[in-house]
């Protein structure tokens, strides 16, 4: 057997052999890749034992050789259950699917089995290991084990990064494909060799670039390979087109070839599994770490984040430009797809994505591949401690649950108002869970003994001392404070979106954890917390104008300058967090973890009217934010300036319209330029809407919106002059309203109906502000308007 060494989990797979099961790990070291396979694996769900002879004469019947344990581990109904062992993972999905159509109830039967082998070690995304060492006959580039066993661990591993980029024609017809990283460059172009460029790899066909390009990337030995919608675009093209050509991808590390398949319910989503490789996409990673942009083209993340792209994202031409460089400039082309490559590696640096994957990792268990995955990261981290407690986990709903109550939003007071301050709770949801013991557990003990437990809502109690998540809770929490201290922003990111998914998690109906009185619990104990908190500081004299989840906005009526209003801020934190930690003491005996912060003081603030109303918005406001280094920021939340559907002209015009409102300045001449300039043309290009198509174009039946209108407009002319369809499957649009109504951006044939415009656009944004100065909109334009 091998000495005990350390790495950090790759990939994970089951297979099985002779009628009986085995795992197989790939994990990165320091002394490079390791590949291991477990000793056999039986895999397991539970049924209640008052159902056991029942299950044992159906699998019986069926031929379906399973053993049967009584077990001391109970259901949340307190039934004692047993387990169901299979030696044949092909046995296990046929007998789950015939005890459920029987309707006898299964438990913990959609659990995969790596995932419960390493979650009931604890090992989450590092791993202690040791194991048989196989010599191999050839050399490998890789150590092999059998009779793998893994332990949890600290281990931070060097991953090493190789970003893929594929040029192609319309049709999916290869030209070339990029890969970069660190220390390594290169293009493999179809073609006769041009220039001296050595980073230039010239092939025949594109059957030879699909082999040279499997054998460069066996050459580097990346432990992941990153792109941008590379699996659904670069993986997709690069499969059908290896298929055509009847060539293997066999880029696993065993030379195994690539598993690609699209998802159940989703043609627009795939998923590639490579033996020893993760494959990353940047788009999906940058959404799961909760980066937000307008749009998430390659160049519009670059330009954003570090002021680097490329000028055009229009489809047709750019794809026209790279066919043609194909067969007239191909060290272009070259560059081109290079670039790709590098801008990709960039974000990926610039954002330490990898970083913070590896982190959540390490927190969930998650595989570094795994969007989203909220309620598996509650499940490895929860369940192992729920068995260890004596229950199984319950199963999820049937019919997807009931809605709980949302986060508490006070009716707003609209205006605009000077020195409006900012008080946060922080983490509020998760410091809730936390004081109050909130636990899916810890409710079924605490409705046991109900008297001696904390009250919920909704009939809700929970135990004082039998619990798991808000442990769980307070780990996480140390760990970002930590993180905090050493300036570790991926690793506090991660935490903080983990914390803040347990709510959700226990709200969902896609959660085994779920229970209305858990999610209820949560928010409306959040309700209390806000309305309380603003008793007590109306009960002080200050107005509390609005309060939106865990933020609650105070207007300083009578005070005159920022530093006191800053001071009453200081004071206002430090009285509500006593005053909670006294009340919870002394009516739950509870040790309270909520915390409000002074977070925010508004020199200027406007919250405005819900439109055409005289009732205060919610989730809508601007404000002159004064920042700790004495300078002011404008801020928007809400508002058509932060909205991607609202045309440039209507985010520029309000962003000067409040400065200039909030600077106290004059808005008249503004107003008139502005309607002006529109209606002379001089901002036809700023009068740009983009709106996605969430649906198929023939999916637009009842309701048919503008933006739909000019995508079928769009894709008649481009079926009329030869060109692909754009717009059938999902898809972003770029249009403008004409007097002929909605019309595609790269076909506009009639003048812009600048009235739109002025009515839908700038009158809006006017009205949501002009009325607070006693100004109005009809009035200042009433003149102008006759002259036309």
């Amino acid at each position: 057997m091998g000495g005990l060494q350390q790495g950090f989990i790759l990939t994970r797979r089951h297979f099985e052999r002779q009628g009986k099961t085995y795992l197989e790990f790939w994990l990165s070291t320091a002394q490079g890749p390791y590949k291991m396979t477990t000793d056999a694996q039986q895999s397991v769900f539970f049924v209640a034992q008052t159902d056991t002879q029942t299950v044992q004469d159906l699998l019986n019947h069926h031929g379906i050789v399973v053993q049967i344990e009584s077990l001391s581990l109970r259901t949340f109904e307190h039934a004692p259950v047993s387990a169901v062992y299979f030696a044949s993972i092909a046995h296990f999905y046929r007998a789950r699917d015939i005890i459920k159509d029987a309707h006898i109830a299964l438990y913990e039967y959609d659990i995969r089995l790596s995932e419960r082998f390493l979650m009931e070690r604890f090992v989450y995304g590092s791993a202690a290991f040791t194991g048989r060492i196989v010599n191999h006959k050839q050399p490998v580039k890789y150590q092999q084990l059998t009779h793998a066993k893994l332990k949890p661990t600290d281990y931070t591993p060097q991953l090493a990064l190789l970003s893929l980029d594929i040029e192609c024609s319309l049709e999916g017809e290869l030209y070339s494909i990029g890969l970069s990283s660190e220390e390594f460059k290169k293009v493999i172009m179809i073609g006769d060799k041009q220039g001296d460029e050595d980073w230039i790899e010239w092939v025949a066909d594109e059957a030879s670039l699909l082999t040279q390009t499997v054998a460069s990337i066996g050459d580097f030995d990346p432990d992941i390979i990153i792109g941008w919608n590379i699996v659904n675009f670069d993986f997709r093209v690069l499969v059908t087109r290896a298929n055509l050509h009847n060539i293997k991808l066999n880029l696993g590390r065993d030379q195994s070839d690539v598993v690609f398949r699209d998802g159940r319910n989703d043609s627009n989503q795939a998923f590639i599994s490579i033996a020893g490789r993760l494959v990353i996409d940047g788009i999906d990673s940058l959404k799961t770490a909760t980066y937000q942009f307008d749009n998430f083209t390659l160049e519009h993340v670059a330009m954003s984040l570090f002021g680097e792209g490329k000028d055009s994202d229009d489809v047709d031409n750019r794809v026209a430009a790279i066919t043609h460089d194909f067969h007239h400039n191909k060290i272009k082309l070259a560059k081109y797809n290079l670039q790709d490559c590098v801008l990709v590696e960039r974000i990926f640096e610039h954002t330490k994505l990898i970083d913070y994957l590896v982190f959540r990792s390490q927190i969930t268990g998650l595989e570094l591949d795994r969007m989203g995955g909220s309620v598996a990261a509650f499940i490895n981290l929860y369940l192992p401690k729920l068995h260890r407690a004596g229950y199984v986990s319950p199963n999820r709903p049937h019919d997807g649950g009931l809605a709980s109550p949302g986060g508490y939003v006070m009716d707003s007071r609209p205006g605009l108002y000077n020195n409006v301050l900012v008080l946060d709770f922080k983490s509020l949801y998760p410091s809730i869970i936390r004081t109050f013991k909130i636990d899916p557990m810890g409710l079924i003990e605490g409705l046991a003994d109900p008297d001696k437990a904390i009250p919920g809502f909704r009939g809700a109690a929970f135990s004082r001392d039998k619990h798991f998540l808000p442990d769980i809770i307070a780990s996480l929490w140390q760990q970002r404070d930590q993180a905090k201290k050493n300036l570790d922003s991926a690793r506090s990111q991660a935490i903080k979106i983990i914390m803040n998914s347990f709510y959700g998690v226990l709200g969902s109906g896609g959660c085994p954890f779920y229970d209305t009185r858990l999610a209820s619990s949560i928010t409306l104990r959040g309700h209390e917390i806000m309305q309380t908190t603003a008793g007590w500081i109306e009960a002080l004299g200050y107005k509390v104008i609005y309060g939106d989840t865990d933020s609650t906005f105070v207007w300083l009526e009578n005070i005159q300058t920022a530093q006191q209003a800053k001071q009453i801020g200081l004071d206002l934190q430090k009285l509500i967090n006593q005053r909670w930690q006294h009340k919870l003491k002394h009516e739950l005996q509870l040790e309270c973890f909520l915390e409000i912060e002074f977070e925010t003081l508004f020199s200027t603030f406007l919250m405005p009217t819900i439109r055409g109303s005289e009732m205060g918005s919610k989730k809508r406001y601007a404000g002159i934010k004064c920042k700790e280094n004495g300078e002011s920021e404008l801020v928007f939340k809400g508002l058509e300036t932060v909205r991607s559907d609202w045309t440039p002209m209507a985010k520029s015009f309000q962003t000067t319209l409040y400065q200039m409102v909030f600077d106290k300045q004059d808005v008249s001449a503004f107003l008139k330029d502005t309607i002006d300039s529109i209606r002379q043309g001089r901002n036809d290009e700023a009068l740009v809407y983009r709106k996605r198509l969430r649906q198929r174009l023939d999916q637009y039946t009842k309701n048919v919106p503008p933006h739909v209108k000019a995508a079928r407009l769009a894709d008649e002319n481009n079926q009329r002059l030869g060109k692909p369809l754009r717009y059938q499957h999902k898809g972003w649009i770029h249009y403008v309203i004409t007097i002929d109504g909605p019309q595609p951006a790269e076909y506009v044939t009639s003048p812009l109906d600048y009235e739109h415009y002025i009515e839908k656009q700038i009158k809006p944004i006017a009205e949501g502000i002009l009325p607070f100065i006693n100004l109005s909109f009809e009035q200042m334009t009433s003149k102008q308007m006759g002259l036309f």
